[in-house]
């Protein structure tokens, strides 16, 4: 009997579209990424090597008091109790209203896993958003109805409201928005907020470098709302793969039952523990980043190629140029990688590049200059 694997795996699976990143799509050799919207000045953490991940191993740590890391031979704190207050006095909310997963896609996932039934519920995402609200989406065999942003970038309330109907659970808003860059305007959210009877989430993967406010002082308010943020941008720690949710306590409470048991392993709690207490740095950096990102949109405006570089409250800036594709292309042979999004929705002949060091900003602009139409 031949063996067909595709007549096991389930349709909508067979069918998804996978994830696909830039490091994905780009094969070559490269000395500068400005594809994946890291921090590109560094980590509060050096890079780990083989004789500190044994004294990892080896030791047990307190800290502020709580409940002592395991070593390696013992399974982790499933519920990250001393992260998770270390976050508290952070971020000025209980523990209990906070979610650890494995980045900020594992609560994503739980969110559709949790709250919206197979082939009946449906979620709403704004194009161009984050590819993995859809990956996600289709994983769990959830329907979803994807309203674009206006020309603005901006959300279409009038689109919203026809869109909503009994079976929508789930509303997805990236602010600031990868890949445009820009927030969202605080008012509309809100409206949302205060109208629609499912879940709102907004992810703020990018909200330490923007002029708008995160969310969470709200969550006393709203029931519904669920925050998403993440330690692999202005932190830069993207290597650990630790994200976060913030949520009122009953949304939470799902999200820790259904999630995997030891879903954060010993050594990222413990690596993140000690990112924690370099925020000073941290802030630094974040200004740094800012600083640049006005000054590559300066000097990306006074290049003959470009037509517009969108307004930016991330560490990326979205750049619509002449002939963006063979710009990127160009770009690889001298081993700088950015992102090509001129395929996707509102962002044709668009690339999405990274803020890099002053260096690398340098470096980029340069380039640019010698390349020949």
């Amino acid at each position: 009997m031949e063996f067909n694997i595709e007549t096991l795996v389930r349709e909508n699976i067979r069918l998804m579209a996978p994830y696909s990143s830039a490091r994905h799509e780009f094969a070559g050799e490269a000395s500068i990424f400005l594809d994946a919207n890291e921090n590109s000045i560094g980590s509060p953490i050096p890079p780990l090597r083989l004789e500190r991940g044994l004294e990892l191993a080896h030791r047990s740590i307190s800290v502020g008091g709580g409940e002592a890391l395991r070593p390696l031979n013992r399974y982790p704190d499933p519920l990250q109790t001393t992260l998770k207050q270390k976050l508290s006095e952070i971020k000025g909310l209980p523990p209990q209203n906070i979610f650890l997963g494995n980045g900020s896609d594992e609560a994503i996932d739980l969110l559709f896993r949790i709250f919206c039934e197979p082939k009946h519920d449906t979620a709403i995402i704004f194009p161009p958003t984050y590819g993995m609200y859809e990956v996600c989406a289709a994983m769990n065999d959830v329907r979803l109805k994807k309203i674009p942003l206006t020309e603005e970038y901006q959300l279409n309330m009038d689109a919203i409201e026809e869109a909503i109907d009994p079976h929508t659970k789930l509303i997805f808003i990236c602010s600031p928005n990868n890949p445009t860059g820009n927030s969202i305007r605080r008012g509309d959210i809100e409206i949302l907020l205060n109208n629609f009877d499912g879940l709102i989430v907004i992810d703020e993967a990018y909200i330490n470098y923007a002029r708008q406010r995160t969310f969470i002082p709200e969550l006393s308010t709203y029931p519904n709302l669920v925050i998403l943020q993440t330690l692999s941008k202005a932190w830069g720690l993207a290597g650990l793969r630790l994200g976060m949710a913030f949520a009122a306590g009953p949304v939470i409470n799902y999200l820790n039952k259904v999630k995997y048991p030891y879903n954060i392993n010993t050594a990222t709690q413990q690596l993140a523990l000690e990112a924690l207490d370099n925020i000073n740095t941290v802030n630094e950096w974040i200004i740094t980043t800012v600083e640049q990102r006005e000054w590559l949109t300066e000097q990306l405006l006074a290049l003959p190629l470009t037509k517009i570089v969108y307004p930016s409250d991330a560490n990326f800036v979205l750049v619509k140029m002449a002939g963006a594709k063979k710009i990127y292309d160009y770009l690889c042979t001298k081993g700088i990688i950015v992102r090509d999004r001129s395929r996707i929705i509102l962002c044709d002949n668009c690339l999405r590049i990274t803020i890099g060091t002053p260096e690398e900003n340098k470096l980029i602009i340069k380039t640019l200059k010698t390349y020949e139409q």
